[in-house]
């Protein structure tokens, strides 16, 4: 991923935090046919390593996890905020005009080879994990034994889970810090006075911990 100096983000707890945030990871492997890419929810996990785990599942009858290539890396994709900056916040706008639309955001990516987990107690163990953190937040919790156990055991037997030790970890924030305070503040009120989308919210916050290195 092409990433300019000043929109490097390599700080672990900020890079766990956007895969915390926002699970739903595009999955790029190879095999014989090519790149393929799935849309998967992935957690991580510490596992000792310098980077930590990711863990999921997949349908059985997905080729992912017989196709892959097991020699070669995987790419795993985990897409942040993102919003469009019009020009017109731009409080240099004035001054010449020399300004042009851009697009916020922030992404991680993450490198490693994926391991199938064809083992029922080790999916069903990742899928109480998985839905635990989703539910915490909830009044009432759902957990996977509110369901009969011979459902969710018939359910298992049609799912495999993957695993992907994470050898390299890199962060893009785009975030404006290429622009000078003024145009930066603008921005933030731009963002902010878009009340409606939560996505422009999140940006402005983005926006406002990231100034320039």
């Amino acid at each position: 991923m092409y990433s300019p100096a000043h929109f490097e983000e390599s700080r672990l707890e900020v890079l766990q935090g956007l895969i915390h945030a926002h699970p739903l990871a595009t999955l790029v492997t190879l095999s014989a046919d090519g790149l393929t890419a799935n849309h998967i929810p992935l957690h991580w996990q510490a596992d000792g390593s310098a980077f930590g785990k990711l863990v999921g599942h997949v349908a059985r009858a997905n080729p992912v996890s017989q196709n892959a290539d097991p020699l070669a890396d995987v790419l795993v994709i985990f897409q942040g905020p993102d919003t469009y900056i019009t020009p017109s916040w731009y409080a240099t706008k004035p001054e010449g005009g020399k300004v042009v639309p851009t697009w916020n955001y922030a992404v991680v990516h993450a490198h490693g080879r994926l391991l199938v987990k064809d083992d029922p107690q080790w999916v069903r163990a990742q899928l109480e994990s998985m839905t635990a953190q989703h539910e915490a937040s909830r009044a009432k919790p759902w957990a996977v034994a509110d369901a009969p156990r011979e459902f969710t055991d018939r359910l298992l037997q049609a799912i495999v889970g993957i695993e992907i030790p994470i050898t390299r970890l890199q962060g893009k924030w785009k975030v404006s810090q290429n622009q000078p305070a003024q145009n930066r503040a603008s921005v933030i009120a731009g963002l902010t006075g878009q009340s409606h989308s939560g996505s422009a919210a999140d940006m402005a916050a983005l926006v406002a911990a990231h100034p320039p290195p």
